[in-house]
């Protein structure tokens, strides 16, 4: 079987990143451009003002144009005001300028520190050469001398007006002294800034770009400029955390808090008179997501990453929505106390409407694995997944099956079809565990890869004898189907927690009652925290991985 046949799902997900990413350039071009021409017309008069600065300053031309390395290696002149001296030696000195530069006008120094020379830049955002946010353009002649792959990388996007780089390294003139200004550039600072150039193209986004000229901005205030962002921050800043954790997800709950009222009133009114009104409703449904909002920000419910989030966390929103309901209750009992002339929403509507929209909210956050997992079994029921997917046996159906399983499902739903599992133990034959069909015995492991066209098998049986291992090996390798042996995760684990809690004096029952209860309550919690790296494939650091989980869990 050809795993790495795309499926209708992976070819619908790979159109809509493409779509996205040309929406995104539109809207980033349409951004750049509406800030860079309102951005010259309002500052025209500083322009003319700096422009008759330079000029009783010290003779030679406003503006300074210099060779840079723009979006595909290709040249272009980036536009300043002049900060040098218009002699023969300033344009025969170092590519790049150091502390105490002698080419340096006293004017210059000024709007060299205060960054008013880069912005005639704005006329090169208009004409296409930069955009407002990307990496810093480098002088040509130095981005010829990158890395191939590197500047393959940054260079693949246009340059900007700033940067990460840029925020970092802000008072870059004052880490290089003018007698070696060169070799400190190359060696100490550009690999630097190269690295921070390939985190913005890796993870570029309108958010991003925004957060970037915030931190552009608040560098450049007098006592806020000593203040270094860390690099999280700097990538994932307060205007990215403001609305992909508060401002979307506000919206959307707040969709879903009026729906749930919507849906609730209409089969409400079929049982007695309901006249609330729609203006009513609609501020219902928005202060009720504002307080859930609000209460779930307090409790941190907005700091959980929903994409990788386990099915325990789910109950995370249960604390925000019991305080919201309450507090809506509350509110609407003291209206109605207020004003007896005028409807509102029963009690009872705001508890089932709290519940619809509890639902709502999990299918929300949710959605991708559960859109995702409905569309391959509608595939799968209709035979079209399995024949374009790499069929899977999994020998065993334990835990290590269980982990097997929601690997597959979790990481490559688009290249692996499991068939079902195979378990000598008799009362799991016909049963459906761990989403997957017990298919048989052991024995029928050759017939099964025979009849279903098996070509993958992935052995997960630990808890039986070295002879009866071989033994299980020997009839899989015998099979024309591949064959992946899963790691014994779990039971590393607890040999970790056991030789830990040992050493300690732990008694033999008290073990054995802690490790049951491991077993039990935490093993999708350690599941979801190995996940990146088993979606990677990436099992030569699972023993360093192990062993760090084997330090936290005798801690405590």
């Amino acid at each position: 079987m050809d795993g790495g046949i795309a499926l209708p799902f992976e070819k619908a997900r790979r159109r809509g990143a493409w779509f996205g990413r040309w929406v995104s350039v539109l809207i980033k071009r349409a951004f750049d451009l509406t800030v860079a021409v309102f951005g010259l017309i309002l500052l025209s008069p500083v322009f003319l003002f700096i422009a008759m600065l330079i000029r009783s300053d010290s003779p030679g031309p406003v503006f300074y144009r210099g060779l840079r390395a723009g979006k595909g290696c290709k040249p272009f002149h980036i536009i300043k005001f002049r900060t040098m001296y218009e002699r023969p030696e300033s344009y025969r000195g170092p590519r790049v300028t150091g502390k105490d530069d002698i080419r340096v006008t006293r004017l210059g120094r000024w709007l060299r520190q205060t960054k008013i020379n880069e912005l005639p830049q704005l006329w090169n955002v208009i004409k296409g050469d930069m955009s407002l946010v990307g990496p810093r353009p480098e002088d040509y002649q130095i981005a010829l001398e990158w890395p191939e792959d590197v500047q393959r990388e940054v260079l693949s996007v246009r340059p900007g007006l700033t940067s990460p780089a840029s925020v970092v390294y802000r008072r870059e003139e004052e880490q290089l002294s003018n007698a070696q200004v060169m070799d400190q550039y190359l060696l100490d600072i550009l690999p630097s800034k190269l690295r921070l150039d390939q985190l913005y193209v890796r993870y570029r986004s309108f958010w991003l770009d925004l957060d970037i000229l915030f931190w552009t901005f608040m560098v450049l205030l007098p006592r806020v400029g000593d203040y270094a962002p860390p690099e999280n921050l700097l990538f994932i800043g307060p205007i990215t955390r403001l609305i992909q954790r508060y401002i979307n997800w506000f919206f959307v709950d707040a969709a879903i808090t009026f729906l749930s009222i919507g849906v609730v009133g209409v089969i409400w009114r079929w049982y007695g008179p309901l006249n609330v009104g729609l203006p009513a409703a609609v501020m219902v449904a928005v202060g009720f997501a504002f307080l859930f909002s609000l209460t779930g920000a307090l409790l941190g419910v907005n700091r959980i990453s929903w994409s990788r989030a386990s099915m325990f966390d789910a109950l995370d929103l249960l604390p925000a929505i019991v305080v919201a309901i309450l507090v809506a209750i509350l509110i609407n009992r003291l209206a109605g106390d207020l004003d007896p002339t005028r409807a509102f929403l029963p009690e009872g509507m705001l508890l089932v409407s709290a519940f619809v929209s509890y639902s709502g909210f999990i299918l929300a956050r949710y959605r991708g694995r559960v859109f995702s997992g409905l569309f391959m079994r509608w595939l799968a029921w209709r035979g079209a997944a399995s024949g374009a997917q790499e069929r899977v046996l999994i020998v065993g159906g334990g835990e290590a099956a269980q982990f097997a399983a929601w690997w597959l499902q979790s990481g490559f739903t688009t290249a692996f079809h499991i068939i079902g599992c195979v378990d000598d133990d008799l009362t799991k034959q016909g049963m459906r565990i761990h989403g997957m069909n017990v298919l048989g015995k052991t024995d029928s492991i050759a017939a099964l890869v025979e009849k279903h066209d098996i070509g993958l098998i992935i052995y997960a049986i630990h808890n039986i004898t070295p002879e009866q291992r071989q033994s299980l090996l020997k009839r899989c390798a015998a099979t024309p189907a591949r064959m992946m042996e899963m790691p014994n995760i779990l039971d590393a684990l607890r040999a970790a927690v056991r030789h830990e809690r040992w050493q300690d004096g732990e008694q033999p029952e008290v073990l054995a009652e802690m490790l049951d209860e491991i077993s039990r309550g935490q093993i999708n919690a350690w599941l979801s925290e190995l996940e990146e790296m088993l979606e990677d494939g990436d099992l030569e650091h699972l023993q360093e991985r192990l062993h760090y989980m084997k330090k936290v869990i005798g801690q405590k």
